[in-house]
């Protein structure tokens, strides 16, 4: 153990403690810009700057260890003053109309300009400027780059996909796509991680609310919403509301407010994917198309770009159902439609999900075979959706709940354990079983799926077969998977894959907490409603 002092407050912490945690373990916060832990250590914002007695230089406390007998102070004249040049230097290189950015309120940079009693700049404005595609669901605004490197160490170390890097030198430096290519040239999947993880508005989803607006504001068309499983869980985190009072029920109550005439919940068209992938599962195994290859899930549309990327060659072993989204929408405008007895071109399908490769999902022309256009008309994020919201001055805390409207806002806890890693394959299972066996297994019986490791494998008997399976979340384990099933490491019948690490519950379009990871306390949320749905089974 170590013995130190931080601003005059004894403190004894493990050895290869670094002073940024040591000062947490004490209570004491030091703030900081660029920072994510085993991610992002590069100290470049120098905000987290500390004296330490007999040192001439102030130190990095984020990626500086502490020593026995060290003494810190973390605020004293001399690192106030560096500490305010720093977010000075840094706020005279970004766009400052914080009232037209989405971060507003909840950006990092904003937070430490405050704290400081920033009021006025003395350093000239001197803005950089890059074309960027707007048309493409994820956005990148070079005047809020303040170049951190959070985007490009999040892309390389957890999505090992490198999309993002440094350009230019000196003062001309900045973060933009890698080896000189337009961000829809490259092999971007769309997760979004870059954005959960800017600390700033330098990157977000392309807004859609116009759009729907729009629709809403039409008297011919007919509004029908799909809301995802994932999407009840983090909605209510913006509002400062508890996720039990934050119910599914209670958004449905806010959008019915907002004027959409059907809110339905994507579970109904989960519980469809489940059917049709759980079936085809197993013809495919009585076939032999599996010897070689699994058989993957095709719900994430995140890793389905990611796969016809990378692996596109392996891209027949990809199930052929389409994904919830895409299934209710042409749900919406066939059946439902008709049920209404109205023109399917009347219909207005807009789906609220946690998810930025959702938008580009639904304008996939394969993707639209309804007959009207767009299956799914407009995509909102879990961030969007809760701005549109505010913008209509709805006060979530004063709800009551509200049922969603039928039929098809009927799920089971299959269908919503969908927006957990490992919820696509248990649901499946549980269904797989049924159709072997003719009855139905324990709903538990599948669980060692679930848990948040990055790669996980189990096996499992489906009626006197032995059935190998994997789960894995994020495309950095994705890629090590996906190596290992090639090289003939590891051989599975069955694999599911999300593109964000613990599913889509900590999707790219999910609201922000800095320096937090939400998707393990999502995820316990969806396995309760699970847990307590009467229906448990999609079949």
């Amino acid at each position: 153990m170590v013995k130190l002092t931080i601003n005059g407050k004894n403190v004894e912490v493990k050895e290869g403690t670094t002073i940024l945690d040591a000062a947490s373990q004490a209570g004491i916060r030091i703030p900081t810009l660029c920072f994510l832990k085993d991610i992002n250590e590069i100290g470049a914002c120098r905000v987290c700057v500390v004296e330490v007695k007999d040192c001439a230089k102030l130190v990095t406390a984020c990626n500086n260890e502490v020593w026995d007998g060290m003494e810190v102070f973390t605020n004293s004249p001399k690192v106030r003053e560096s500490r305010r040049n720093n977010v000075e230097l840094i706020l005279s290189q970004h766009d400052c109309k914080c009232a037209t950015c989405v971060r507003s309120g909840n950006c990092s940079l904003q937070t430490i300009s405050n704290d400081l009693g920033i009021l006025d700049l003395p350093f000239e404005i001197e803005l950089p400027r890059s074309r960027w595609p707007m048309e493409f669901p994820l956005i990148r605004d070079a005047g809020k780059c303040i170049k951190c490197m959070r985007c490009v160490q999040v892309c390389d170390k957890i999505q090992s996909l490198n999309i993002w890097d440094v350009a230019g030198t000196g003062s001309r430096t900045t973060v933009d796509v890698s080896r000189n290519r337009k961000i829809n040239e490259s092999d971007c999947a769309l997760c979004g991680q870059c954005i959960t993880h800017c600390p700033v508005g330098a990157l977000r989803e392309r807004d859609d609310r116009r759009k729907v607006l729009d629709a809403l504001a039409d008297p011919e068309k007919i509004t029908v919403v799909q809301l995802a499983p994932a999407v009840r869980t983090s909605w209510g985190e913006s509002f400062g509301l508890s996720r039990e009072f934050a119910t599914v029920k209670r958004l449905v109550a806010a959008l019915r407010q907002i004027g959409f005439d059907y809110i339905f919940d994507t579970n109904f068209s989960a519980d469809l994917t489940i059917m049709e992938e759980g079936s085809e599962f197993l013809e495919r195994l009585k076939k032999g198309d599996l010897e070689r290859y699994p058989m993957f899930t095709s719900c994430c549309p995140g890793w389905v770009r990611f796969m016809k990327s990378q692996y596109p060659d392996m891209v027949d072993q990809l199930s052929s159902a389409k994904s919830p989204q895409q299934m209710f929408g042409a749900v919406a405008k066939s059946y439902y439609a008709q049920l209404l007895g109205v023109d399917p071109s009347r219909i207005f399908s807009l789906s609220i999900m946690p998810c930025i490769a959702k938008k580009h999902e639904c304008d996939i022309p394969v993707m639209n075979d309804a007959g009207a256009g767009q299956d799914v008309d407009a995509v909102l994020t879990t961030r969007e959706v809760v701005r549109l919201i505010r913008s209509e001055h709805i006060d979530p805390s004063r709800l009551e709940e509200e049922e969603f409207d039928t039929p098809l806002g009927t799920g089971t806890g299959a269908g919503v354990i969908f927006g957990a890693t490992g919820g696509v394959m248990e649901a499946a299972l549980r269904t797989a079983y049924y159709l072997v066996t003719g009855r139905n297994p324990d709903p538990d019986s599948f669980k060692k799926v679930r848990g948040m490791e990055g790669w996980k494998e189990a096996e499992f008997n489906l009626a006197g077969q032995t059935i190998r399976v994997a789960v894995a979340s994020g495309l950095g384990n994705t890629r090590k998977l996906m190596k290992a099933i090639r090289k003939g490491r590891v051989k599975y019948d069955f694999v599911e894959i999300m593109a964000c690490p613990g599913g889509c519950t900590g999707g790219g379009g999910q609201p922000i907490k800095d320096g937090e990871e939400l998707s393990e306390v999502r995820n316990t949320v969806l396995y309760g409603l699970d847990k307590v749905n009467n229906l448990r089974f999609s079949h």
